[in-house]
């Protein structure tokens, strides 16, 4: 096993089973401080497994998870506190105003919300003209900028970004990535699940590619544009005459659309 001090997140030889089938495959990567970590697949490939799996939604069948220093079998409260987690679609009571969610999670989190504390939160999350309105009055975008304050408010060491910017507009998501960025040069661990390999490339710093629930490579993503922009199955699919990421996952991964 890695040595885990080193990371923020460890995951060593993991296995997952959904009855005689099985999702995961001795699955093994890290994520340090200060990294943003792409987690990439095609429907059905494990990522939703293996995110489950280490917020503790799931019990796996064999392997290690250490968060933050912490095994999530042995101190899984430790753990559960050393994460920030956003999933693809979060909804909060419609009738809250923005304020209050925000209170609300503090006081679930244990955390001291101070006025000055509340201000700072919103204004780095560009949700000022938000504030008073209630949730179900949001755009997407607002909402998902309002789930990300959440993910950070008691200050985890790793963060959990289960495809976060689907379905928002290219504004919405510029923002989002900015401030994801931002969450990067704080010192935060990053773990990224998406489908958009524009966002692989502009955000992460290193990616996994799993598919049928093993993992086929990790690397950063110009290094593995670089290392397959010669291989056939990825010269067949590339239609702009530059190799992008998505040439390679799709030469790596199949064109089969996955359901």
């Amino acid at each position: 096993m890695s040595d885990e001090k080193n990371f923020i997140l460890d995951v060593d030889n993991l296995s997952i089973y959904y009855g005689n089938f099985q999702a995961v495959k001795d699955v093994s990567f890290h994520v340090k401080a200060g990294e943003i970590f792409g987690l990439l697949g095609p429907n059905g490939a494990g990522k939703t497994s293996t995110l489950s799996a280490i917020d503790g939604l799931l019990k796996p069948h064999s392997g290690i998870i250490v968060v933050a220093g912490y095994n999530t079998k042995e101190k899984p409260l430790y753990a559960k506190a050393s994460m920030g987690i956003q999933l693809q679609s979060t909804n909060f009571q419609p009738e809250l105003t923005v304020e209050e969610i925000i209170e609300l999670f503090a006081g679930i989190y244990g955390v001291d919300l101070s006025k000055q504390k509340l201000d700072k939160l919103i204004s780095e999350n560009n949700l000022q003209e938000s504030r008073n309105k209630k949730f179900g009055q949001l755009s997407g975008g607002q909402q998902q900028r309002v789930s990300l304050s959440l993910c950070v408010l008691h200050d985890p060491k790793l963060l959990l970004l289960d495809e976060p910017t689907t379905g928002l507009d290219p504004q919405s998501r510029r923002q989002l990535w900015e401030r994801m960025e931002a969450m990067r040069e704080k010192g935060h661990g990053i773990l990224l699940t998406t489908h958009s390999m524009e966002e692989a490339e502009a955000v992460c710093d290193r990616i996994a590619i799993i598919d049928h629930g093993k993992i086929i490579e990790i690397g950063v993503p110009q290094t593995l544009i670089d290392k397959h922009r010669n291989d056939p199955e990825v010269i067949a699919v590339s239609r702009k005459g530059k190799i992008t990421l998505e040439d390679v996952f799709i030469g790596l991964t199949g064109r089969e659309v996955r359901v």
